[in-house]
């Protein structure tokens, strides 16, 4: 019985301990609203993808309520003004607007975007640069309970800076997984994405619907590592990004199980 009973508790130990030290990986899918059928396919691949909606694509509202209703995350892809000459999405976000500009377009946003509970941003190299234009944006965003994922797609990003202010959750893109829309090049990066989680416990790779796109991740998600857990974005918020708090190891949830399993052997052998 006591050998048993001990097996039983090393089988519970090795499972808890993979479920505990599982990195996490995180996966947002941005331009939602456009591409239909490559969008669609991707909702199915797992209600753990995040899916970032533009607001004023033709397809909005329709493919948040199908996320939604499937158990996706759903944000708002926040346009905004990029540094080079690239085509704008209608009311793209600009550093010279007001602050009653900014938030008309952002209340309108989240009236386009249904089930949206946090926002990330459309390009943005010069929006999110600018502290005083995010300080407008962090200010309309703070009437929402909404989180704001940074693309990070400029270094000097100011999104933290202005998003304190407001106590509004932050958190950062790790990976792009598509710049190059070529399948080798988007499967390198998922897993530069996987290594990524491995070793800081967590990491977010940041997508497009593209085809290419599409056919690697119906492949990688398939094919995860035992110890890279696919969550939602939304379950990263309150995981602290700092290098301080180590995963715990073997050793520790150990430990933490071996006095348990000391005392069911304990009240067997009392029998």
């Amino acid at each position: 019985m006591i050998k048993h009973l001990l097996k039983v508790g090393v089988l519970f130990l090795l499972f808890n301990a993979n479920n505990v030290l599982a990195a996490k990986l995180a996966l947002v899918i941005d331009d939602f609203g456009y591409r239909q059928h490559n969008e669609e396919q991707i909702i199915s691949f797992s209600d753990n993808i995040t899916i970032a909606v533009l607001p004023h694509s033709p397809n909005a509202r329709r493919i948040a309520t199908i996320a939604h209703e499937h158990g996706n995350d759903v944000i708002i892809h926040l346009p905004m003004a990029p540094l080079g000459k690239q085509p704008l999405e209608k009311d793209t976000l600009f550093p010279y607007m007001s602050e009653l500009e900014v938030k008309r377009i952002v209340d309108d946003a989240v009236s386009r975007v249904p089930y949206a509970i946090g926002v990330n941003n459309h390009m943005g190299s010069l929006m999110t640069a600018n502290l005083n234009g995010m300080h407008n944006v962090m200010k309309a965003l703070s009437h929402y309970s909404m989180f704001f994922l940074d693309s990070k797609t400029i270094g000097k990003t100011q999104v933290k800076n202005a998003a304190s202010e407001y106590n509004i959750a932050v958190i950062g893109r790790d990976v792009f997984l598509d710049d190059q829309q070529k399948e080798y090049a988007i499967a390198r990066q998922f897993d530069l994405a996987i290594k990524m989680a491995q070793k800081n416990g967590h990491a977010i790779a940041i997508g497009h619907p593209h085809p290419q796109t599409v056919n690697v991740l119906r492949t990688k998600l398939a094919n995860l590592p035992d110890d890279i857990e696919l969550v939602k974005v939304s379950q990263l918020i309150t995981t602290p990004r700092t290098k301080s708090k180590l995963k715990p190891t073997i050793k520790d949830i150990f430990e933490k199980y071996k006095k348990r399993f000391t005392d069911i052997s304990n009240l067997n052998s009392l029998e």
